[in-house]
């Protein structure tokens, strides 16, 4: 009989407006073996997501269709969910300033630069 912990799949929560950046994403998520929440393309979906299940990890996008996404991660960082900040419109060093834990590329974030971040986020909780 297979542990509940062996047989976990990792969450992803992606939080992405642009269309193409979302599925680039999602795919490199997959790709890892990882089941993917989402994409959202706003923190409003993403927070009805989350009052279901919690996920293991979140890629957020700072500037969404519907704002900025600091409340989602504000959320997330409360329950202790590892966030990677993938955006174009802050720099890491502007994100380490109010999210010291969290990892942060800007965009286009090359994909085995994200697949480190990710696997580095889950090294962190587990």
């Amino acid at each position: 009989m297979v542990s509940q912990n062996l047989s976990h799949q990792p969450t992803v929560l992606v939080v992405e407006d642009e269309f193409i950046i979302a599925l680039d994403l999602s795919e490199t998520v997959r790709d890892l073996g990882y089941k993917v929440e989402g994409p959202y393309a706003n923190k409003d979906h993403a927070f009805i997501a989350i009052d279901q299940e919690m996920p293991d990890v979140a890629i957020l996008d700072v500037m969404t269709a519907g704002g900025e996404v600091f409340p989602l991660a504000d959320a997330l960082t409360e329950a202790g969910v590892p966030i990677i900040f993938h955006s174009g419109h802050v720099t890491p060093g502007e994100i380490a300033q109010r999210y010291p834990l969290a990892q942060a590329a800007s965009k286009p974030c090359p994909p085995d630069k994200l697949i480190a971040m990710i696997e580095c986020a889950r090294e962190r909780v587990h």
